[in-house]
């Protein structure tokens, strides 16, 4: 029998997910994936200077990173999931894009219906490890 409690089930989850967010940001910062990422922002989220493609895409790799810190500090572990909950939506057009592009994207280009419900199910898995 098990004596592993709901307690336990959200810190083992915030700690998969700290790893998976720490992991996925750090891939920004590997020239081919940020030059791929920067090529899924759509057209109409373009902008020259600061908030160029380029930025954007190490932006949300620092966003990644400092979420899934954030779920590992009891203190923040709550607003970071609110906060990465918030980046997974804010980051669905470039996914959409991608997948409508597949033909430019390839195997980056997951179709649209199947990301969308990845997200959702990472969204739930989320605050059930904050709530």
């Amino acid at each position: 029998m098990s004596t592993m409690t709901f307690l336990d089930l959200q810190l083992t989850l915030r700690i998969v997910l700290a790893v998976i967010f720490i992991g996925a940001g750090a891939t920004h910062f590997l020239g081919g994936v940020q030059r791929t990422m920067a090529a899924m922002i759509p057209p109409q989220l373009r902008f020259d200077g600061i908030a160029n493609p380029r930025n954007l895409v190490i932006f949300t790799g620092v966003c990644e990173i400092a979420g899934g810190i954030g779920l590992l500090v009891p203190a923040t572990s709550a607003a970071a999931g609110i906060a990465l909950v918030v980046f997974l939506a804010a980051i669905f057009p470039a996914n959409a894009y991608a997948a409508a592009h597949k033909k430019r994207f390839g195997w980056v280009a997951f179709p649209v219906l199947p990301r969308l419900v990845a997200q959702l199910v990472l969204m739930a898995l989320i605050v059930l490890a904050i709530v």
